[in-house]
């Protein structure tokens, strides 16, 4: 039986990992450029309306976010990338929030990458990719907004961006927020990670 979330809650949004949730839950995080789609991401995986909040401003999630999903797991929305209008030394301070939170938090089971379909992967989501590939963690590459391309174009963007990731088109999921295509398949992929 396909995962199915029923409960979705705001817990904490946080700047110091010591504030990280101390109940021992697996954790799913969600990374990836910021414009890319996270937050309706987020929000139609687990079918609140707005459970993330969505900005039109680029960056404007500078913390991490916590969401209690089914009582029993955590979605984790971290800062994007790229963007912000924040100063160098906060950005840089973003940085190694994620990049300790994602090295070294055991709870953490599975990060989903997201990439815009139109834009294909850029180098920050290279790095970022290689980064959780050497450090051995588990990922999922998804293509946001898809249904703005056409068929042609996003068969083209599937193309190189298996490339310039080297994947297989298996390990790739096509995503829309607005259609809900690839959601049953990332809800899959966190239901394999977490044991749901």
């Amino acid at each position: 039986m396909s995962f199915r979330i029923k409960s979705a809650t705001y817990i904490k949004s946080l700047s110091d990992l010591k504030r990280l949730p101390k109940d021992q839950l697996p954790e799913i995080a969600f990374a990836g450029r910021s414009n890319v789609g996270k937050s309706s991401a987020l929000n139609r995986l687990a079918n609140v309306k707005n459970l993330a909040k969505i900005s039109s401003t680029p960056g404007k999630t500078k913390l991490i976010n916590f969401f209690l999903i089914n009582k029993n797991l955590y979605f984790v929305d971290l800062p994007g990338y790229g963007y912000a209008k924040a100063p160098k030394s906060m950005r840089k301070s973003w940085g190694k929030l994620v990049e300790d939170y994602l090295k070294e938090r055991e709870n953490l089971v599975g990060t989903v990458l997201l990439i815009d379909s139109r834009r294909g992967p850029l180098e920050p989501d290279l790095q970022l990719s290689e980064w959780l590939d050497f450090y051995q963690k588990r990922k999922l590459i998804v293509l946001t907004k898809t249904d703005k391309l056409s068929r042609s174009a996003l068969v083209k963007s599937v193309k190189e961006t298996c490339q310039a990731l080297d994947l297989n088109s298996d390990s790739l999921v096509i995503f829309s927020a607005k259609t809900g295509e690839g959601k049953d398949k990332i809800l899959n992929w966190i239901q394999q990670g977490t044991g749901e």
